[in-house]
This record gives C-alpha cells, sequence and structure tokens, in this order.
C-alpha cells in the first residue's frame, strides 16, 4: 500500500502533470515539486499564463493552427506565397518547420493521421478543409510533410488520390540522410529511403 505524502491539491498537479507526453509519474511529482518550491517567480506566473491561454488559444478556422486570432498570424501573413500550402499531422509540425525558417507559404495542419485501427479514418481529420482550400484558384502546389511513418505514407497516398482531380502539384518532403548524420548510425529505412530520393549532382 502506497501512502500519501502531500494534500489532495499537490496530488491533483502530480496527477495532471503525469497525463503529459514524456512525464511519467516520478517525473511529474519533481516537476510539481519544483513548481510548488518556486511558488512566486514560476507557479503564479505559469497558472496565470494558463489561464490567459484557456481564455484566448483558439484553432484557425482556415488551417488548424493554435493563435489568439482566427484566421491565425500566419494565415494572415500578406508575405507569405499563398500558391503553396504545405500538410502536416500537428501543430508541433509547424512550430517545427517555423523554427527551421524553411517555409515560406501556408499550411494546413490534418490534427493526425489515418489509423484505421485505432478508428481514425478521413472523417476525423482535417481533410475536407484541404481539398477546398485545394479548389480555391490560388493554390498551385501542396507539399505532403508527413511523419515518416507507415501512418504517414498511408495518409499522404490517399491525400494524393484526394487531390488529384484537382490537377495541383502534390509533392512529399525528401527523405533520407539528415544535415551530419553518418550513415553507420542511421537505419536500414532512412538509407534505403536515401537511396531512392537521390539525386543528380
Amino acid at each position: 500500500m502506497t501512502r500519501k505524502v502531500s494534500g489532495p491539491e499537490i496530488e491533483r498537479v502530480i496527477q495532471l502533470l503525469g497525463r503529459l507526453p514524456g512525464l511519467g509519474p516520478r517525473s511529474a511529482r519533481k516537476a510539481a515539486l519544483a513548481l510548488i518550491k518556486r511558488r512566486n517567480d514560476l507557479l503564479v506566473p505559469l497558472s496565470e499564463a494558463l489561464a490567459d491561454a484557456v481564455a484566448k488559444i483558439v484553432e484557425c478556422g482556415t488551417c488548424g493552427n493554435l493563435d489568439t486570432v482566427s484566421p491565425c498570424s500566419i494565415c494572415q501573413d500578406s508575405r507569405r506565397d499563398t500558391s503553396l500550402i504545405v500538410v502536416v499531422e500537428e501543430v508541433g509540425d509547424l512550430w517545427a518547420l517555423e523554427r527551421a525558417g524553411v517555409v515560406n507559404g501556408l499550411y494546413h495542419v490534418l490534427g493526425g493521421h489515418l489509423s484505421p485501427l485505432d478508428g481514425i479514418g478521413p472523417d476525423r481529420l482535417n481533410i475536407a478543409r484541404l481539398i477546398e482550400r485545394a479548389g480555391s484558384g490560388t493554390v498551385k502546389e501542396i507539399v505532403l510533410a508527413l511523419n515518416a511513418t507507415v501512418e504517414g505514407q498511408s495518409t499522404a497516398h490517399y491525400l494524393t488520390e484526394q487531390l488529384a482531380p484537382t490537377g495541383i502539384i502534390v509533392s512529399r518532403l525528401a527523405q533520407g540522410v539528415p544535415v551530419g548524420g553518418e550513415l553507420d548510425y542511421l537505419d536500414e529505412g532512412t538509407l534505403a529511403a536515401a537511396i531512392k530520393s537521390r539525386r543528380r549532382m
């Protein structure tokens, strides 16, 4: 029998933190203790920021990004190339591409990938809105920046079929050797993709 060493308020904080990705029970306890010990300079500002986020953050009605306005600031940016849409699985993928500064077009967040075993079909993803955007007349290319997993590849295949009638160019990210990667440390799948994605110098 495990004895409780703290009150229900602290236990609730630990349980909620434990639901976050990458945080198990032990990590959640450590994080909760750190927050509580630094109540004034960490816990209070964090609780205020979270309350603010709950009140103000919305999902962009155009692309599915998270922002405080809809359409989001990316969709409203007049400097963006509106003829290019980069499709990603999750908002985190969009943020990663933005941090890298490699996309000057617009985005579309699917909200996951197709996974029949988990009951996730096309109707559970933001696909209908993508098809609608593709038919707007301004889009010339759609880049499928999906994860290099079986689910990501099957989702890309499905989207390619759905977008075929639009006549828009549909491309995928090149997959293979990462910058700075040594061949000896790469898995067979990555090496195979690198060979298949080779191009002339």
